[in-house]
């Protein structure tokens, strides 16, 4: 199970994960700090997953125009790896949600 997360987390590119990692840390910290920053880093974190999945992609155009003829398999591998901080932002914003719910006030 470990060894699987890292795995994602460096097909994710280790620069992109670590800053949604951080943010994911911030996430926590402000649910104890600053209770209305929650969403609003999940925010943050959801864009950042999507440009940083952007960004994987125009690296797979670009390898792919460099190249020539690339095979499947080695294509679906590329897209593979830049959907990972897609999903790591969508989890972390799911997160942040969840705890701005149980933080909202009661009526």
């Amino acid at each position: 199970m470990i060894t699987q997360l890292s795995d994602y987390f460096i097909s994710g590119n280790m620069i992109h994960m670590s800053i949604l990692t951080l943010l994911l840390a911030f996430v926590f910290l402000a649910a104890w700090k600053a209770p209305a920053w929650v969403w609003k880093l999940g925010l943050l974190a959801l864009v950042s997953g999507i440009l940083f999945g952007i960004l994987g992609y125009y690296q797979i155009f670009d390898f792919t125009q460099s190249n020539g003829d690339v095979s499947p398999s080695v294509l679906m591998g590329g897209y593979k790896c830049a959907l990972v901080p897609v999903i790591f932002g969508f989890i972390i914003f799911i997160v942040s949600l969840v705890i701005n719910i149980f933080h909202t006030p009661r009526i």
